[in-house]
């Protein structure tokens, strides 16, 4: 295909890539990059000095918290990606060469397998970007609902009262304007990484295509890169996700108006919707691999030589060990290990609802 002939050009990720590009994160280095890192490092160290120096009342106290680990977690995106730049370009360049192969393959059913997974990586990405602009809105409005004078995100200033004139509405506006950044950094991360994971649920369905007529497509390398780039990230956010909903769903029991309600509850939405999805896709990838032995097995292989039967043989062997986006290298990301995180948030939960009460 022509048309593809740059990673941007990828539809699996070609908006998140694009938005990456303008922030200079990945494809070219820039101005761009330290106009939005160095304000968000400054601004989620007073966040952090805000939390330890705080007179504020509980709630105001956990939403703060809520959003200084949020702003961390997506600084933590950049500063990786800025890092790993180009091992995450060649990753995707790797996978353009194997899209256009696939699409342009005559057989028909790895072609209609191609377009249902650039479907779901389009939608995915038009769902997470729209939740991301709710979250922001969120932050900016939360104040108008609260009860007394408070900012988007609790910041600390030393020598400076945050509330009083003009530095309130300095601060406000500050905040206004970094927020979108923020989106900018977190949002297309994670469609990326779907992307990148949707991409080798769709070798491992191809490879069980393949299978059947024997023939083979290696994704050995494909999941160790994943695995590579993203594992201590969902390490972070595997040991800040539970922390985060638990502080939300305290903090939904003890806000004073229906409007603060509404928007934790938007926060708690967001919160959940980014870990389901990227757990859902791991644990589908998970799944197709396991698959990709039951392919093997349902081929012909009574009717062929000894060395293709042995060839068969290895090849189901190691298929037994599944595809899975590890967290920190050791943990398999699926849905099993979503409800054991879901269980134990809940528990420190109801501990925190008594304690309170």
């Amino acid at each position: 295909m022509d048309e593809l002939r740059t990673i941007e050009d990828v539809p699996l990720y070609q908006t998140s890539l694009r938005i990456m590009k303008f922030w200079s994160f990945l494809l070219q280095h820039n101005w761009r990059r330290y106009v939005c890192l160095i304000p968000y490092v400054m601004i989620n160290a007073t966040q952090f000095l805000d939390i330890c120096y705080s007179h504020e009342s509980i709630d105001a106290i956990v939403r703060n918290a809520y959003i200084a680990v949020l702003f961390f977690n997506t600084i933590l995106r950049a500063v990786l990606l800025c890092i790993n730049r180009f091992d995450y370009e060649k990753f995707m360049d790797n996978i353009r060469l194997l899209y256009i192969e696939l699409t342009d393959a005559e057989d028909n059913v790895i072609r209609m397998l191609v377009r249902d997974t650039t479907t779901a990586a389009k939608n995915i990405s038009k769902i997470n970007l729209l939740m991301g602009v709710c979250s922001c809105v969120g932050f900016v409005i939360y104040p108008i609902f609260a009860t007394s004078r408070v900012l988007p995100f609790g910041m600390y200033v030393p020598g400076i009262d945050k509330y009083e004139s003009p530095f309130y509405e300095i601060f406000f506006a500050l905040q206004i304007i970094i927020t979108p950044m923020g989106c900018c950094m977190y949002i297309p991360f994670t469609n990326i990484i779907v992307a990148f994971i949707l991409f080798a649920i769709l070798m491992c369905k191809v490879m069980q295509h393949k299978l059947k007529q024997l023939q083979n497509v290696n994704d050995e390398k494909a999941r160790e890169t994943i695995n590579e780039l993203t594992t201590y990230t969902y390490l972070v956010e595997f040991l800040a996700f539970g922390a985060m909903l638990c502080a939300m769903l305290f903090l939904l029991i003890i806000v004073e108006t229906i409007g603060q309600m509404i928007i934790i509850g938007i926060y708690i939405f967001m919160i959940f919707s980014q870990s389901v999805i990227m757990y859902y896709y791991a644990n589908e990838l998970y799944d197709q691999s396991l698959l990709v032995a039951e392919a093997a097995y349902d081929s012909d292989w009574f009717d062929f030589n000894v060395m293709t039967q042995k060839i068969l043989h290895l090849l189901i062997l190691r298929a037994q060990k599944p595809c899975a986006i590890l967290i920190g290298k050791i943990y398999p990301m699926n849905l099993e290990m979503l409800q054991s995180l879901l269980n134990t948030t809940y528990s420190y939960f109801t501990l925190l609802k008594r304690l309170y009460g």
